[in-house]
């Protein structure tokens, strides 16, 4: 299974274009290095390093778990800091937050408890193409809080997906193909950052935890979006409905053939039973999470090796073969590279850069909800990873949060939702996976794109200056 940390590009690069990328990574950082700024020697190697990485992430020279890795043993080999520093992002809770995701996104695929959860839904709904639509956007809501990775979600519902393409007897290129294809690609990126389920909020949440000394809590963040969520729902349907008006709206066999697939499913199985008493476990305690004040992380991982104990049994030792333990290490050099940059005086160099144009356009609520969502908006389609895009620039927003007196999670929780705002399918994996099925263009996803990251600014304007204030965000 692929990583959300994963890029579009990666493989397809021409031989001189990588040659020239990989240029740029060494080049630009041995400049920094050795360029005569008025800077201590431990700030400038630290942002030479730092260079190369945010470089190679943007190329994708190598795998990003691998560019990262290379870092943090730079900043260790060269003496711009010492060990536990230059490592420091593996003893974060982030990464084993995600491998915990990643432990509940197996169990829950394994035990064929996703695939009921998706049936169902759209059993309930209805035969008719427009309720199926609907059907596969909530699903992909639904799963979200089940299958916290939006490439595994991707996977289930093209499975599904397929099916109905199939049942509906239209062409690939059909509206009907293309328009369930995108949306449920789409809304898998945007539901991973209004729930922390994927890996770019989990990599969010850490980060401005560490970076902002502030508290985020799965429940508080979960409930801030939910109006969001609904909101969502709604607009890509209506979207997908008015940009792929279906030629045929009535399922070939009705609600008969979403039964017969349930009924090839059989009965609930001891596996799913397991699978949803642990989910249930998992979802209830990160809700309440302002009650008892336990770590998202420790619930997760917790949770995560449940699922390998004896008496439980939903996953083995083998099954830990098939888990994409690069992203982990993504995560941790990610989360590393913040650290060295704020033990060598880096970031307040970067936010001084960065982040001074801005102050003077920061005059109220309003205005910098504008200002932090299109900034964050454009800063991403330089980069492809949502991982890349949030790593190297939350640690910098948060520095300017603090320094300028404004609300950190506030700041932090914006600039991750404006992320998930993509026109471009190499931004982000789970947009590259969803296009592999060959069923909507690029062009297709351009329309989607500004279409949804125009609504969605909307949604985030309502939520941030009347709904945030009333549960204690503002």
């Amino acid at each position: 299974m692929a990583s959300d940390s994963q890029s579009a590009g990666g493989g397809r690069t021409g031989l001189p274009a990588r040659c020239g990328s990989l240029f740029l990574c060494v080049a630009i950082p041995i400049l920094i290095w050795f360029a005569p700024l008025p800077l201590e020697p431990a700030t400038k190697h630290g942002l030479a390093i730092a260079a190369f990485m945010v470089l190679a992430w943007i190329t994708e020279v190598v795998d990003h778990a691998i560019s990262g890795l290379i870092g943090c043993f730079l900043f260790w080999a060269l003496d711009v800091v010492r060990f536990n520093v230059a490592f420091s992002g593996f003893a974060d809770s982030t990464p084993w937050f995600l491998f915990g995701a990643l432990l509940i996104g197996a169990m829950t695929v394994k035990s064929g408890l996703a695939r009921r959860l998706a049936y169902l839904v759209m059993a309930r709904i209805g035969a008719t193409y427009p309720r199926i639509l609907l059907g596969l956007i909530v699903t992909d809501l639904i799963l979200t809080l089940v299958v916290p990775s939006g490439i595994a979600r991707i996977v289930i519902m093209a499975t599904i997906a397929l099916g109905l393409v199939e049942a509906f007897r239209t062409p690939g290129e059909s509206n009907v193909a293309r328009g369930m294809f995108l949306i449920i690609t789409y809304c898998a990126a945007l539901f991973d950052k209004m729930i922390i389920a994927g890996a770019s909020s989990i990599t969010a949440r850490g980060l401005i935890e560490a970076n902002g000394q502030v508290d985020v809590r799965w429940g508080q963040w979960f409930v801030a979006f939910l109006p969001g969520d609904l909101i969502t729902v709604a607009a890509a349907w209506g979207l997908t409905l008015w940009l792929f008006p279906p030629e045929k709206v009535e399922l070939d066999g009705g609600r008969a053939y979403l039964h017969e697939q349930l009924g090839k499913l059989g009965p609930l199985s001891a596996a799913e039973l397991k699978a949803g008493l642990l989910i249930a476990l998992a979802t209830v305690l990160w809700v309440t999470d302002f009650i008892h004040h336990v770590s998202p992380a420790k619930i997760g991982l917790g949770v995560g090796l449940m699922t390998l104990l004896p008496g439980i049994g939903l996953l083995r030792t083998d099954d830990l073969k098939g888990l994409n333990y690069l992203a982990m290490f993504f995560v941790a050099s990610a989360l590393t590279m913040g650290n060295v940059l704020s033990a060598t005086n880096g970031l307040a160099v970067l936010t001084d850069v960065a982040f001074a144009w801005m102050q003077p356009l920061m005059t109220g609520t309003l205005a910098s909800i504008v200002v932090l969502y299109w900034t964050a908006f454009a800063y991403h389609i330089a980069l492809s990873s949502d991982i890349a895009m949030l790593s190297t620039s939350i640690p910098l927003l948060m520095t300017f949060a603090k320094t300028h007196g404004f609300n950190p999670l506030m700041f932090g929780m914006i600039w991750t939702f404006a992320s998930a705002g993509k026109i471009f399918v190499y931004q982000s994996a789970v947009l590259v996976v969803g296009y592999s099925y060959g069923y909507f263009t690029t062009r297709d996803l351009l329309r989607m794109g500004v279409l949804l990251t125009i609504v969605e600014f909307v949604v985030l304007l309502l939520l941030a200056t009347l709904y945030w204030p009333l549960i204690g965000i503002g």
